[in-house]
């Protein structure tokens, strides 16, 4: 057998295996990755067939090597840091929802974002990096960012400041759970919790946190500035998921999806990911999950910021009225308003229903979620109900059950117990 064959072979063998492995750890299903894959199968099978026409051998071996080099580099992925570990989040079917509801529902795995571990991290991270870009920031300076959170936003700023050169002041309400202010302390950042407020007061924890950013800029004794992160009212926080979550479901979605249920809290999550998707999908279905104590279920459905527990001319509320923490607000937000037009339905998810929805999710498939994701997954079975069979839909799971241990998981019943609800008992 001469040289040329032996080296064609050689390297043909090579690549099939190579080839076949990339082919083998994608599923085969419609998604855009595995179309990318398969063309980038077919243009590495047409380039080696061009190689095996090379006549001269040590030609054909050089162009051998630098196409096994080229091949192997492509293979390997190294992050920037915590940094890099934010967005392309997993895409996931919820096996024993899709099962029971004859729809596919799919779940955007956001607590999987690499730094606060919940889709705040893409929102955080575009807030540093705009600040930066406008001058506004400078690394080991003193400079701290400063915001009034429930605890997500608050973990993520914490951990990419720290990852940045920054110092974070959390201020938030007494009443969430404990372990996200413990996190808050151990990611270094100094935590404020103060007693829930409404908005027209001046120590609720949103404003509280604007002041001690202007308190900072203004002593000349502290080094550095103070910013307030704003996220309720930023552009940065609709725009992280204009530019990122939407895009990346479209595309793990092949563009193929008939509705996208979310909850809102600032409403950056469902404004973004509605202005990218609608523009690509017009017929697409957005419902907003919203659980009780929550004026925007009434702003969805009637155009009036008003809860049924709240009387008129009784605003001053303290707080949402639900165990669920994230989601759910009594006041307008430019996050929220400035996709609001786009949001077709709202459902309302209880309490109860959230809680044994989470211990459902756990129960059949594993998945340990905290309140807000078990919210969107009530809503979106229950879309599925209204839609009917063969429908996709498409959700959040924001972050892990692990938050929420000291108060929406504490009075759940034993997990591996007798577990004999239904999910039309969950739904209804």
């Amino acid at each position: 057998m001469s040289d040329h064959s032996r080296l064609y072979i050689v390297g043909a063998f090579l690549l099939g295996v190579a080839l076949t492995g990339v082919w083998k750890n994608s599923s085969i299903d419609d998604r855009p990755w595995n179309r990318r894959t398969e063309r980038r199968m077919q243009q590495d099978q047409k380039r080696l067939s061009n190689t095996s026409k090379l006549s001269d051998p040590a030609t054909l071996k050089k162009s051998l090597i630098e196409f096994f080099d080229q091949f192997e580099g492509s293979k390997g992925e190294v992050k920037e840091g915590i940094e890099g570990c934010i967005g392309g989040t997993p895409l996931i079917k919820i096996k024993s929802l899709s099962e029971a509801t004859g729809c596919e529902i799919l779940a955007k795995a956001e607590f999987l974002n690499g730094a606060g571990n919940s889709p705040k991290d893409r929102v955080a991270l575009n807030i540093i990096e705009m600040a930066e870009k406008e001058g506004l920031l400078i690394p080991h300076s003193g400079d701290t960012i400063y915001e009034g959170t429930v605890g997500s936003t608050g973990i993520s700023l914490a951990a990419i400041c720290r990852a940045r050169g920054y110092k974070a002041h959390i201020c938030m309400p007494d009443d969430m759970a404990v372990e996200k202010s413990d996190l808050l302390l151990k990611l270094g950042a100094e935590v404020e919790r103060v007693r829930p407020a409404p908005i027209v007061d001046q120590n609720q924890f949103v404003n509280l946190a604007r002041t001690r950013a202007a308190e900072h800029t203004a002593d000349p004794n502290k080094p550095g500035r103070g910013l307030f992160a704003d996220q309720f009212e930023t552009e940065a926080n609709w725009n992280a998921h204009f530019v990122g979550t939407g895009p990346e479901i479209y595309d793990q979605t092949g563009g193929r999806l008939d509705a996208f249920v979310s909850g809102a809290g600032t409403g950056g999550t469902i404004s973004g990911v509605s202005l990218f998707l609608k523009q690509k999908l017009p017929e697409l279905k957005v419902v907003l999950a919203d659980p009780p104590g929550s004026g925007l279920y009434n702003r969805v459905k009637f155009g009036v910021m008003f809860d049924p527990k709240e009387r008129e001319g009784t605003r001053r509320r303290h707080q949402v009225d639900t165990i669920v923490e994230g989601i759910g607000i009594n006041r307008v937000t430019h996050n929220f308003e400035i996709g609001r037009e786009l949001i077709d339905d709202a459902v309302r998810v209880t309490d109860d229903q959230a809680i044994t929805m989470a211990r459902w999710l756990v129960e059949n498939d594993g998945i340990f979620i905290g309140s807000s994701s078990a919210v969107n997954c009530v809503a979106a079975a229950k879309l599925a109900k209204q839609l009917g069979p063969d429908h996709r839909i498409v959700t959040l799971l924001c972050d892990s059950g692990a938050r929420h241990l000291s108060k929406f998981w504490a009075n759940t019943e034993p997990i591996g117990g007798k577990n004999d609800v239904s999910l039309h008992e969950i739904l209804n």
